[in-house]
């Protein structure tokens, strides 16, 4: 198998199968077939019970309670022994674990302690929601978010607590930086600031970029990763960008990846 340019798919996801060796071997076993050296393997923080009341504002509205309520699934514990389990293997790639942590302002003195205590590789913030409204659900986003409220006015709240993601210092890397995009809706003002901004922070605060294909494949956004502008600007400051599939399932492990610039 040709090495991949890309070697590293920097977030694939547990969530879809169960906290076991078989599930983490179906990722190592795809990552080696697409030509990958170093796979990073995480999940979300709604999947474990500890991260519980973070999620308050979110559970306020019953559509999202029910969605919440069915993705928690284990004690972070489960999860931390497997990781155990797998570091005592050798494979003929690099795995590395961590979280994908649902970044919301407030919450940084809660999560702190989480994060800290176990020694994970890699930590993940992204910005799923605004106001406490998840932004990309198919079933209820745009009843819920999307219609009710000026494009503007979301974008420039996720992109606000975006930079509240990456100054609270808790992360290593953020994830799918400008996926607020996904349904393709206008912002209604020029982005090239705010990227800008955010690439100064990444560099201040030591933090990867990442250039994530999901919204390409999962919403069919044009986009293959990044936006170009925002891209060419992380290039440009020499802001490290992370390849990365949010791969839900083995088969999405650097899919498109042949295609970033």
């Amino acid at each position: 198998m040709p090495e991949n340019k890309h070697y590293i798919d920097g977030h694939t996801h547990l969530e879809n199968g169960d906290l076991s060796k078989d599930t983490v071997y179906a990722f190592i076993q795809a990552a080696i077939n697409k030509g990958l050296k170093h796979i990073q393997i995480l999940d979300h923080t709604h999947r474990f019970y500890e991260f519980k009341d973070m999620y308050e504002e979110i559970c306020m509205i019953d559509v999202q309670r029910e969605w919440f309520e069915k993705k928690q699934k284990n004690s972070i514990k489960e999860y931390h022994a497997l990781i155990e389990e797998i570091r005592q293997e050798e494979f003929p790639i690099q795995v590395s674990f961590g979280l994908e942590v649902c970044y919301m302002p407030g919450y940084e003195d809660f999560l702190k302690p989480l994060l800290t205590s176990y020694p994970y590789d890699f930590l993940v913030g992204s910005v799923h929601s605004v106001d406490g409204y998840l932004y990309d659900m198919d079933a209820f986003s745009r009843q819920l978010l999307w219609d009710k409220h000026d494009p503007k006015e979301i974008y420039q709240k996720y992109y606000e607590n975006l930079k509240g993601a990456i100054r609270s210092n808790l992360f290593t890397q953020i994830g799918h930086p400008d996926v607020i995009k996904m349904y393709d809706y206008d912002p209604g003002y020029d982005l090239h600031d705010t990227y800008q901004e955010l690439a100064d922070l990444a560099i201040k605060h030591h933090v990867k970029m990442e250039d994530n294909t999901g919204a390409h494949y999962r919403y069919h956004h044009p986009d293959i990763g990044l936006n170009d502008d925002f891209r060419n600007i992380l290039k440009e400051k020499n802001v490290e960008i992370i390849s990365a599939s949010d791969a839900h399932y083995p088969e999405d492990v650097a899919r498109f990846f042949e295609l970033l610039k």
